[in-house]
């Protein structure tokens, strides 16, 4: 293994050299290391700072839920105990990681003729990085394991868009549309107030605590904006920004890889991300391609798994095509 050193600056001083030289093997990062890494990752999207993330050491496994019910309050008697006690719900979340890659390769002629020169790998590896972080999320949402390799259009048999990108996991809009409330907004395929009031109504009172979020492409808000615009020209009244910013007083948080025909309303700290310590990140200047290509090759292994801790605390509106 050659040239690692500072492969992910961003992530801490502490990711040098010796670091992949570690016990663990060449390229592995520590756990501190690995959390930095992801946290990266995490930031390079507006949704990334907002969703829970956990981190684990085993690929498969479970996470602990624990409530407690509402109304367990009783009336003291003196000197009586009537045996009542309340109690706590616990559950578990299964959760099953997926193993990734992110391979790239850069050649010597690159380095040598580009004007960052040898930093030029640096600047690549920072752009794959971010790159990293945003398909990461845009698998999050729009995974799809039970995707079809190929697609009916115009009575043609065609290969799915991004077939092998969409299938490697489950992301949360396919979640919510088996086991959340789904608001089914076909009838009038646009946005309107009773949308989002529908939507809010579907989800029990508890979970209406302030925490809630819409999320939403950033075509779906222009078109929420525009409607917003033609009611006030159509009926007159002044539109706030903070009512376009907030539908029923609820921020909005506009996530581009959210598909643009479809709204969720949830906690983001309802949305959760499992990784595991096991992350490497790679690179060698040897070996024969090395050598005859005159190449680096790189390559960042990870696995992640996206689950929802409380469907019923979370609301998916669809069929918006205008």
């Amino acid at each position: 293994m050659g040239q690692n050193k500072t492969i992910i600056n961003k992530a801490g001083s502490t990711i040098t050299t010796g670091s992949f030289k570690s016990p663990l093997g060449a390229g592995y990062l520590n756990p501190e290391q690995a959390t930095k890494f992801i946290q990266q990752t995490f930031e390079a999207t507006a949704l990334g700072g907002e969703i829970r993330h956990l981190m684990r050491r085993s690929k498969t496994g479970e996470i602990d839920k624990i409530g407690i019910a509402r109304r367990i309050i009783r009336a003291k008697q003196e000197n009586t105990d009537d045996g009542y006690r309340a109690s706590v719900n616990t559950s578990v979340i299964n959760y099953s990681t997926t193993a990734v890659r992110l391979p790239w390769e850069i050649t010597e002629d690159t380095l040598r003729e580009n004007i960052e020169g040898q930093n030029l790998a640096q600047v690549i590896t920072d752009l794959m990085t971010t790159q990293l972080g945003i398909d990461l999320e845009d698998l999050y949402i729009n995974g799809d394991e039970e995707i079809k390799e190929t697609t009916m259009v115009g009575g043609e048999s065609k290969p799915t868009e991004d077939y092998d990108f969409l299938k490697i996991n489950t992301g949360w809009v396919k979640q919510l549309l088996k086991g959340s409330h789904v608001v089914d907004e076909t009838a009038t395929a646009k946005v309107t107030l009773d949308t989002f009031y529908d939507a809010l109504q579907s989800l029990p009172n508890k979970y209406n605590n302030g925490k809630l979020r819409w999320l939403m492409s950033p075509h779906r808000r222009q078109k929420w904006e525009r409607y917003l615009l033609n009611q006030a020209v159509t009926s007159g009244g002044i539109i706030t920004d903070k009512r376009i910013e907030n539908p029923v007083s609820i921020p909005v948080i506009e996530v581009p890889s959210m598909p643009d025909d479809k709204l969720i309303l949830t906690d983001p700290q309802n949305l959760v991300v499992v990784n595991t310590y096991d992350i490497r990140i790679r690179s060698t200047m040897e070996g024969e391609a090395a050598i005859m290509k005159d190449k680096r090759f790189y390559v960042c292994h990870l696995d992640f798994d996206a689950i929802i801790e409380e469907l019923d605390a979370a609301a998916i509106i669809t069929g918006l095509t205008e």
